[in-house]
């Protein structure tokens, strides 16, 4: 029996300093793998960068569409702002809508145009200029007691609409009221989006 004591005390030995040799490697092991940085920091420092390298190339994307669609939104108005002035000059020298005796516009002869009666008269206005233009009139005095809303006759019915593209230019006019009181007012012609015939 003492030699079954002797090698059963010899193994618990042997087996309890192999467990203390491998306790003391593997925390040996996991205190230089914690305190190495490149080990620990290395994956999360990549994953870092990379994730602001996508976010800063999303923020520029949406950046530069943004700037397309803003130049797209404006290049009607660029495009064709010289175009609604061309027609608001000549619009305001017509002799349609001029009094007979000065050279101011005539407050009866805009009744007539705007009024249901001046159809004919619109016609003859509006065929002047081209087909490809789609625009109304508008003429106000400048305290706006007096106002004139000028459209083509054969327009759709939505083409006016306030959700349309458009642009417009002003010039400054005389409005004769009567052949003793004019009034000074501004002609505006507001030219819409339109695809071209």
């Amino acid at each position: 029996m003492p030699v079954s004591s002797f090698i059963s005390n010899f193994a618990r030995s042997l087996i309890n300093s192999m467990l203390e040799a491998t306790n003391k490697f593997v925390k040996t092991k996991l205190k230089l793998m914690f305190r190495d940085e490149r080990g620990v920091l290395e994956p999360q420092s990549d994953l870092l960068s990379t994730a602001l390298a996508v976010i800063g190339f999303s923020v520029l994307a949406a950046l530069m569409s943004q700037a397309y669609l803003g130049y797209e939104d404006r290049s009607f108005a660029m495009e064709n702002y010289e175009s609604a002035s061309l027609l608001a000059d000549t619009l305001a020298a017509s002799p349609a809508l001029k009094a007979e005796c000065s050279g101011m516009l005539s407050a009866a002869a805009l009744d007539k145009l705007s009024g249901p009666e001046g159809i004919k008269e619109r016609e003859k206005l509006f065929t002047a200029f081209s087909g490809n233009y789609l625009f109304l009139i508008e003429i106000r005095t400048e305290d706006e007691l007096w106002q004139w809303r000028i459209e083509p006759s054969n327009t759709e019915p939505d083409s006016f609409s306030e959700g349309r593209e458009k642009v417009a230019a002003s010039v400054p006019v005389v409005i004769e009221l009567n052949p003793a009181e004019s009034v000074p007012g501004t002609l505006t012609v507001v030219l819409y989006k339109t695809a071209w015939k």
